[in-house]
């Protein structure tokens, strides 16, 4: 393998995940013997229960357009996609210095920062599809 580019940029949880994927990665590490390397098993098996697994690269592009107004950081933007938040305090650990930067618009008007939180966190949940459920929830 040649490396083309070093540090070329980050990648999403969904890039890796279709990475592996186009490779022949499969849960079964046996399955996959000689494909890839049992180590890149072990994070497609990881991948699958997150955010990364429901997604495609349209909702990805579509977040990214749409959350422009929010004036994200592309780390943000990554922490967002690859996590998928779902309440006001997964925001605010998420995105680096939320409080103040939800405040104002892109016009720079000043915003209660509770409904620009929500507002973000609803274009969450419209664009990026739901995480999948949790182990112990689907045996309930």
């Amino acid at each position: 393998m040649k490396i083309e580019k070093a540090n070329a940029g980050f990648l999403t949880n969904f890039e890796v995940l279709d990475f592996l994927r186009s490779r022949g990665a499969k849960i079964d590490p046996m399955g996959c013997l000689g494909a890839v390397a049992a180590s890149e098993c072990k994070v497609y098996e990881y991948l699958l229960k997150t955010p990364a697994c429901n997604q495609t690269r349209e909702s990805i592009d579509e977040f990214v357009t749409r959350c422009e107004s929010f004036k994200l950081t592309n780390a943000d933007k990554l922490n967002v996609i690859n996590w998928r938040p779902s309440s006001a305090a997964d925001a605010y650990a998420m995105i680096e210095e939320c409080g103040r930067r939800f405040s104002k618009d892109e016009r720079g008007e000043a915003h209660n920062e509770d409904e620009r939180v929500k507002e973000f966190l609803e274009l969450v949940k419209e664009v990026l599809p739901p995480p999948p459920p949790k182990p112990e929830a689907m045996t309930e």
